[in-house]
């Protein structure tokens, strides 16, 4: 088994359960004509988190991360009428083109996106008092995934689901000892999540079309 079947599996997936949306594919395409890096959730990684707030009945999402807006499109999607995504993005440049994507989807009401650090963002989204949120998904820089986790749960509720993506890192996650700052942060809001009390956790290996990883899927219990 190698990446060659992975990747033909997750098409044959696409092909066979999703249905073809010309909105996606142009988001794709200004990620790439823009030399953004393609590191997007697939199509159906998108899908999952798609059912997954719908599932839910989630009417406020929290993103934070947002890169060209692939993945805030499948949830923005999924909220009900005056629901809402928050996205959170670092790169100005990221931003310009999520914008882009945003308006071309016609999602201009329904998302919100904030550019400056994530960390700023949040302590100025807990000021404004808009939470709590119903689901919240992590998919930005590692080195601060537990700062990231610790937010979700301060803007969180009994329920809430918190969805962290990039959590094996091919295998990379076993690596104790490593000096890498994206594995230390992952490896320590695992940990993090394991920990808290208020927290029921899981994590899922994944394989397809971006490669050996997985996330952790956790809800707020109290």
């Amino acid at each position: 088994m190698d990446e060659t079947l992975w990747n033909d599996v997750d098409r044959f997936f696409t092909d066979t359960l999703l249905v073809p949306d010309p909105v996606f594919d142009a988001t794709l395409r200004a990620a790439d004509d823009a030399g953004l890096p393609p590191i997007n959730v697939s199509a159906p990684q998108g899908m999952l988190l798609h059912v997954l707030v719908r599932a839910l009945g989630a009417r406020r999402v929290l993103e934070i991360g947002t890169l060209a807006g692939y993945s805030t499109i499948w949830m923005a999607r999924a909220v009900p009428d005056g629901g809402s995504v928050t996205t959170l993005e670092l790169d100005p440049r990221h931003a310009e083109v999520a914008r882009r994507n945003f308006a071309r989807a016609g999602l201009d009401g329904v998302v919100e996106l904030r550019l400056g650090p994530a960390v700023d963002s949040l302590a100025v989204i807990e000021q404004e008092g808009r939470g709590p949120f119903d689901f919240v998904f992590i998919d930005a820089d590692k080195p601060s995934y537990p700062e990231y986790v610790r937010w979700a749960l301060r803007l969180a509720r009994p329920g809430t689901l918190v969805v962290v993506d990039n959590v094996v890192r091919e295998g990379r996650i076993l690596e104790a000892g490593s000096p890498e700052a994206i594995v230390v942060g992952t490896r320590r809001a695992l940990e993090v999540m394991g920990a808290e009390p208020r927290l029921l956790v899981t994590a899922v290996q994944t394989v397809g079309s971006k490669g050996y990883d997985g996330f952790a899927v956790a809800v707020v219990t109290d």
